[in-house]
Formats: structure tokens, C-alpha cells, sequence
């Protein structure tokens, strides 16, 4: 503790009146999101990331001085995906974009993978970005306190569990890494106190090693609140009790309130959390995080994902059965229809404008802007026809393992293709179980009936089995997926075992490295 203030919160007493303080704050934001039209704080934030772009490069391309309206504005910008930025206005220039699509320069680049040609992707990360990202981890905890005034998040450490933070240094001088790295870089020092882990942890590569010294170090540690991926989190959670020779997270940290996750549909995994936590006050909280912008962030109140209408954000909404028309329509929270699927699209206080994200998303309500994230645009199964999208299959995977009583830790699923065109082809489930499955084809039935239920179109092509064949479950050994993706150099806490593939290529490949490795 080097300065006044972090020596003041190093004492009980300081960090009861930081939290105190905290807790003012949450109750005035709360009131804030409450009492305010979510559609109107979107239509101010367009307006304002309008007037502050008009004159880069970009602002000058679309007549930025000429927008008065969302509807001036929809007219002028199309929708874009990474590679149409990429190649139109960033790429000529990296890694110098000031003016580009944004005014100021840009000091961070938060890298990530998801293009279509497979290629790393650099997205812009500038200081309003920054702080749109602290205020969304804010109104995170603002959320939650609403719920639980008691959480007292700030009398102990908030465990962040990402990948590295270490940084690339590019030729301007601009940094590149994952976003947690990014968060971790520019995390304010008056917040440093109440965050674990120090920058020596943080700063690890080899995620192994990373995974075991955090566990040693935490484990006597006042933890209220650890983030980060649900496998990894698993992972994580592993270790830490064979450290401490427990059976159950509680009894190891029992400060700890809740336990932040994200980046893939949660009702999978939840069993597992619940039995590995031990303790059902313990708050599993869902978010909504993306490297271009965060997103939605749960409300307790309600148990759903909360859209975050005011933090330099500009949302929009396409149906998904337009996402391949010339002209889509482009829905707003003024007018989005709650039970319609929608892909994603940004205008961020970084330089994206009109920016598909790929995902796919579900509003429950308008008022407050509620919603579910259901999948990837890419995500679909429909080799045969049968149109399966990711949040059905996450949703029949949870389900079956809950009536025949297994546990679920990751999967993967394809379409197969057999080389006899007299049988039909059929979806291999490549699915790690947190023990040994007794009765694996009861398993694979119940799947089959859990899909058909879900899904018209797969029910009408199993009918028979004529046109569709039973999915195909294949039970992957312990820590099987951790050990393909460290073998990809996607080991970490950032990283995400993907969930569906389309062609059947890669769960083919996913399927072989498995066997090969033993594990299937």
C-alpha cells in the first residue's frame, strides 16, 4: 500500500465506509435506470457520438452534420460487419486511427478471434470506450446491491479471473491484448485495493500455473465476488478446493456473494455452480460483456439481462430472417417487438457505426429493456433442414441433463454427413460430463426428445427417422476441451470452447484431436 488512500481501505473501517459510500451511489443509479426512458437516453447518446464524429473521415463519408434523427442516421450508415471496417477504414492506417472513425486517437486494441476468415480481430478501445466500461461494471454492482443490499462487495477483494493482462506494444506506441487485460491496465488505483489479482498474478501467460499460484494465494483471502467464463470459473474452482481440502467453495470463502459469468448461455452449467458453491445465497450473475461494447448486465430483481442505455452505446436490433436483405429493418428499444430474435448491431464511443456483433438476442420486455442472449448469427444447425438455433440446443442440453440427473461441463455439436446416402445424417454431441455417464444412450434420448420438443422443424425431419437420425452423443473425457483449446493457444480464462458448427468440418476435427489425445 503505497498511498494514503490505499492504506486507508487496507483497514476494516476504510472499507466500511468505502462501502457505505458505494452503496449511496447504487441506490441513486438504480433510481436513475428506474425512473428514465431507456428509449430516450439511446436517442441522446446517438446524438452525441453523431456530433462528436462528424469530422473524421468517416462523419465526412456518411454527412454526419446532416443527421438529425435515428432515421437520418439509418439512412446514411449501413450495417457493417468487421471485415467491411477493416478493410474500408481501419486497415489502411493501423495502427494509427485517429480521425479515422473516431476523433482521438486510440490507445488500446482489444484482440479477439470470430472473423469469418478465421484472422485475429483488432477492435478500437479508446478512453470514453474505457469508461463506458467502468460505468457498465458499476451499474453491474449497482444492480445487484438493489437486490441485496447486504452483498457488502467492497469489505473484501473482487476476484477478476481473466486471461493475461499482458500487452503488445504496436508500432505507434498503442497497446494490444485482451480486454481483461485492457480493464486490468487502466484500472483506477483508488479501485486496486479491492481487486485481486495484483498486476505480478495478473500478468502470468501460462494459464496452469496462473490457475494453481491464484488458488494458493486466494484461498484465505475475504473474496466477495469472482468473474469470468463458467468453464473456467469450474476450472478455477477445482483447484482452489484441492488447496484447501474442502468440498465446497462456501466453506472456503464464505464472504463470498455472488459470482459474475458471461460469454455463454449459463442453464448448462448452473447445476455444477450450485454444487460446487454450496451455498444457495450465493448470486450467479449473468452478463452480457462483448471486446466492442458491453451489452446487458443481469437485474436481479428480475433474473434477466438488463440493456445498459446510457454508457456511449448506441443499440439496434435486426429481425433475423432479414439479415441478408438489401434494406433490413433496424429496430430501436422505441420499437422492437418483446419475442422477436434480433441480431446486434453497435455505434460505440470507439468508432463503430452500425457494427454487427453476431449475436442474436430475445426481449422479454421493452420497459425496463429485458432480454436473453440466444446464440451467435452463425450459430444454426440446418445441414438437413432443421434449422436449430444455439439457444435451443443450449436450452435441450440443460434440460436433459437435469432429468437424467448428470452434470454437464462443455460440448460441442456438428452435423455428420455418412458416406452411404441411403441413411440419413445425423448431429454428433461432443459433450464432457463432470463424471463418468452410466447410461449414456438414455441420455441421447432425452436430448432427441428435448430438441424436438424445442424445435418444429427438427421434429417434423426425425419423424421417422428418415430424413434425420438420432443425435449422437459422445462422451469426452475429463478436461478434454481445456486441453484442445491450450492446444489452439486458447487456454485462459477468456477463451470459450465453441459451442456449434454448422459444416461439420471443425467437430470433425474437434472430434479426431479428441480420440487422438485419448479423450473420446
Amino acid at each position: 500500500m503505497n498511498t494514503f488512500t490505499e492504506r486507508l481501505v487496507g483497514t476494516r473501517a476504510g472499507r466500511v465506509v468505502a462501502d457505505a459510500a458505494f452503496a449511496r451511489y447504487a441506490r441513486r443509479r438504480v433510481r436513475f435506470l428506474d425512473s428514465t426512458d431507456a428509449a430516450e437516453l439511446q436517442r441522446r447518446t446517438l446524438r452525441k457520438l453523431v456530433r462528436t464524429a462528424r469530422d473524421t473521415r468517416f462523419g465526412r463519408d456518411h454527412d454526419f452534420r446532416g443527421v438529425r434523427s435515428i432515421a437520418d442516421y439509418q439512412a446514411r450508415v449501413p450495417l457493417r460487419g468487421y471485415e467491411a471496417f477493416w478493410a474500408d477504414y481501419w486497415q489502411p492506417t493501423f495502427p494509427n486511427l485517429e480521425g479515422v472513425t473516431w476523433p482521438s486517437t486510440v490507445p488500446y486494441f482489444a484482440t479477439s478471434s470470430g472473423t469469418t476468415s478465421g484472422t485475429t480481430k483488432h477492435i478500437p478501445v479508446t478512453r470514453p470506450m474505457l469508461a463506458s466500461n467502468r460505468k457498465a461494471a458499476f451499474t453491474l454492482a449497482a444492480l445487484l446491491l438493489a437486490a441485496d443490499p447486504h452483498a457488502h462487495l467492497l469489505r473484501g477483494y473482487s476476484f477478476l479471473l481473466g486471461g493475461s493482462t499482458a500487452l503488445r506494444t504496436l508500432p505507434n506506441g498503442s497497446l494490444a491484448g485482451d480486454l481483461s487485460g485492457i480493464a486490468a491496465h487502466r484500472l483506477p488505483p483508488t479501485l486496486r485495493p479491492f481487486s485481486y489479482p495484483p498486476a505480478e498474478l495478473a500478468l502470468l501467460d501460462d494459464w496452469e500455473t496462473k490457475v494453481d499460484i491464484l488458488a494458493e494465494r486466494s484461498v484465505n483471502l475475504p473474496i466477495t465476488l469472482i468473474s469470468g467464463v463458467p468453464a473456467w470459473l469450474l476450472t478455477f474452482f477445482d483447484r482452489l478446493l484441492k488447496v484447501a481440502g474442502k468440498s465446497r467453495v462456501c466453506d472456503v470463502w464464505p464472504t463470498l456473494r455472488v459470482v459474475v459469468h458471461g460469454g455463454c448461455r449459463f442453464d448448462p452449467y448452473r447445476p455444477q455452480f450450485r454444487a460446487v458453491l454450496g451455498n444457495e445465497a450465493i448470486r450467479l450473475l449473468d452478463t452480457y460483456p462483448a471486446s466492442e461494447g458491453y451489452v446487458a448486465t443481469e437485474d436481479p430483481r428480475f433474473e434477466r439481462l438488463r440493456l445498459i442505455p446510457d454508457h456511449g452505446v448506441f443499440f439496434e436490433f435486426i429481425p433475423v430472417a432479414e439479415l441478408n436483405a438489401t434494406q433490413p429493418t433496424r429496430h430501436t428499444l422505441a420499437d422492437l417487438e418483446p419475442g422477436e430474435r434480433y441480431a446486434v448491431a453497435l455505434t460505440t464511443c470507439a468508432g463503430l457505426w452500425g457494427y454487427l456483433l453476431g449475436d442474436t438476442v430475445c426481449f422479454d420486455r421493452r420497459d425496463p429493456p429485458l432480454l436473453r442472449f440466444t446464440g451467435r448469427t452463425t450459430d444454426c444447425l440446418s445441414a438437413f433442414g432443421e434449422h436449430l438455433i444455439g439457444d435451443e440446443v443450449e436450452a435441450a442440453v440443460a434440460a436433459a441433463a437435469t432429468t437424467v440427473g448428470v452434470m454437464v461441463a462443455d460440448f460441442h455439436v456438428g452435423p455428420v454427413f455418412p458416406p452411404d446416402t441411403a441413411r440419413p445424417g445425423y448431429h454428433r454431441f461432443l459433450i464432457e460430463f463432470t463424471r463418468p455417464v452410466t447410461d449414456l444412450s438414455a441420455f441421447a434420448a432425452r436430448l432427441d426428445a428435448e430438441l424436438q420438443q424445442r424445435n418444429a422443424s427438427f421434429a417434423a425431419y426425425r419423424a421417422g427417422g428418415v430424413s434425420l437420425g438420432p443425435p449422437e452423443v459422445v462422451a469426452i473425457g475429463s478436461g478434454g476441451f481445456a486441453a484442445w483449446m491450450r492446444s489452439r493457444g486458447k487456454g485462459g480464462g477468456q477463451n470459450k470452447v465453441p459451442r456449434m458448427d454448422g459444416t461439420g468440418t471443425r467437430t470433425q476435427e474437434i472430434a479426431r484431436w479428441l480420440s487422438d489425445a485419448g479423450f473420446a
